[in-house]
């Protein structure tokens, strides 16, 4: 029995090609791990959570996002995100109301506070962005983008998955 092992070029000699080499999932979180900490420490330094930052962000620009809309682009679940709403409501950052068409959903949004408070971190996260992509240069940046974009909204599209959990639905 033979065994057919493909080899990837690595300096002077090839390397056997291991599974994690060529695996989207391992490398989209590889790079979300260390772009996102490298922004983690200016979060910090603003006294919020990542969690919280997500949320806001999320906000930013917005007029305003359902509960589970926002649980969607932010992915937290909805209880967590319950809460983390209530307190950056009680911080004076998000406002809740209940949408006008159907009382039962909630519209969040950013209040003036939260709107000042955010600002200079998404300049900053926008700085940070260009600083990461600057390498790829802007036609690449943006073909990267695009594709991550259209990856996700074909995930969505298939319904596979709930966003409220990380189980697919039956």
């Amino acid at each position: 029995m033979t065994k057919d092992t493909k080899t990837q070029p690595s300096g002077h000699e090839e390397a056997p090609l291991r599974f994690l080499d060529q695996y989207l999932p391992y490398w989209l979180s590889q790079a979300s791990y260390w772009i996102s900490s490298e922004f983690h420490r200016e979060v910090a330094r603003t006294g919020l959570t990542f969690a919280e930052w997500r949320v806001l962000a999320c906000l930013y620009g917005s007029s305003g996002e359902t509960i589970s809309t926002l649980c969607r682009l932010a992915l937290i679940k909805q209880s967590t995100l319950s809460k983390l709403v209530k307190r950056l409501e009680v911080g004076n950052l998000t406002l809740r109301q209940s949408t006008e068409g159907d009382r039962r959903q909630t519209l969040v949004s950013l209040t003036t506070e939260g709107q000042v408070r955010i600002a200079g971190l998404v300049s900053k996260a926008q700085a940070h962005q260009r600083e990461i992509l600057r390498p790829f240069g802007e036609e690449n940046s943006r073909a990267l983008i695009n594709t991550l974009q259209e990856l996700v909204r074909e995930h969505e599209r298939s319904g596979l998955f709930d966003h409220d959990s990380v189980r697919p639905r039956r």
